[in-house]
């Protein structure tokens, strides 16, 4: 078992490079700790801290009023997850965030409908989370000294909807998936925020990606000169007859000269080169799985979705037998970790009508790549 040092997330404070608060200072003028020890410390890069700067820390949280003295020392400690379902399994409120599409002329939010293979695959999460991939079972049901369970469970299972992106509501749609992610992000409990989809299905997803790369969000970048000045080191590339929303992460072409002519999800390799899995409606899909974990905040921030609804409804099947791949998180630095995952899906060449994919039993050859993690680092560092 292994503990992070939750200091950060007790003062609110964001462990990021770029940014220089007055946090470090004022708790160095007042322990007389080390400027560098002290910014470790947010980060949750510490290997060990002695007693006695553990107690000035303390009574800095007193008297500045961020805790009260009975919270502590336990209120700066956390068990770190040793596993995907660990991660979700840990925080005390789980928010599960879904796109939904308004019916052609419904003005009103029961005239609108959410993707079937969104909602399977939001029930594989939460079987998950709330018998840790299954291995509840095996694990101590005996209660502790606080009559409490030995497994990790959230308290709170939250969900949210937003406005999948179309024509006519641009502004809603974007201020309601604003709305969705501030609060999330002001909330100051242990928290995990899962948006369901793509970005063609569900806008927070493009706010995760957008604030973990620090790009703008709704804003295409598929004219930068060179592939590699984009800001997230994958891209949804879209079908040429869909709608194709402004995104970060979104467009048909890698760079201003560059043009895929497949569908799919591309990413960055550790060459610097770029590669791609593809959809095509006879033969393949792709799906991906993203995170990123402010452990000294306690915040966890994920979104999951195929490319289509089969792939979807596929990655469903993969969370519920082989959640286990996603872990551990391929990036770790700056006090994040990071997990990015392409999970790629071929079938057999024969195409099956597509009202009878959803409840047919289909197999497919799947594999789940890891992305690279100097592709990440190249971003952030």
């Amino acid at each position: 078992m292994q503990y992070s040092f939750r200091l950060a997330e007790i003062l609110g404070h964001v462990p990021d490079p770029r940014k220089r608060p007055g946090t470090v200072k004022a708790i160095v003028e007042y322990t007389g700790l080390d400027r560098h020890q002290v910014s470790a410390l947010l980060k949750n890069e510490v290997k060990y801290i002695p007693l006695k700067a553990l107690s000035r820390l303390c009574d800095y949280l007193v008297e500045h009023g961020y805790v009260t003295a009975d919270q502590l020392p336990g209120a700066l400690f956390a068990v770190e997850p040793e596993n995907f379902w660990e991660l979700l399994a840990r925080r005390q409120k789980v928010e599960m965030c879904l796109g939904v599409r308004r019916a052609t002329g419904a003005e009103l939010p029961h005239g609108s409908w959410l993707v079937a293979s969104d909602s399977l695959l939001m029930g594989e999460l939460l079987n998950g989370i709330s018998t840790l991939g299954g291995t509840a079972k095996m694990q101590s049901t005996e209660a502790n000294e606080f009559n409490s369970p030995q497994r990790p469970h959230p308290e709170l299972l939250k969900q949210s909807l937003v406005w999948s992106p179309a024509d006519n509501n641009v502004d809603e749609m974007r201020s309601r998936s604003h709305a969705v992610y501030e609060d999330f992000v002001e909330s100051t409990s242990d928290r995990a925020l899962i948006g369901l989809g793509s970005v063609k299905s569900n806008p927070v997803i493009e706010l995760i990606a957008s604030n973990t790369f620090d790009c703008d969000p709704f804003v295409s970048e598929q004219y930068v000169d060179d592939p590699s000045l984009r800001s997230c080191p994958f891209m949804l590339r879209y079908r040429d007859e869909e709608r194709q929303p402004e995104s970060c992460i979104g467009g048909v072409q890698l760079a201003a000269n560059v043009t895929p002519d497949a569908p799919g999800i591309y990413f960055e390799t550790e060459d610097g080169t770029w590669d791609s899995c593809t959809w095509n409606p006879d033969s393949s899909d792709v799906a991906l799985v993203f995170y990123v974990h402010r452990e000294s905040l306690g915040r966890l921030e994920m979104f999951m979705g195929g490319f289509s609804g089969r792939a979807t409804q596929m990655l469903a099947r993969v969370i519920s037998t082989r959640a286990e791949e996603f872990w551990p998180p391929v990036y770790s630095g700056h006090g994040i970790q990071i997990g990015a995952f392409v999970v790629s899906f071929e079938f057999a060449p024969t195409r099956q009508p597509e009202q009878q994919f959803l409840i047919a039993d289909h197999t497919a050859n799947t594999r789940i790549i890891s992305l690279s993690s100097k592709a990440i680092a190249r971003r952030l560092e």
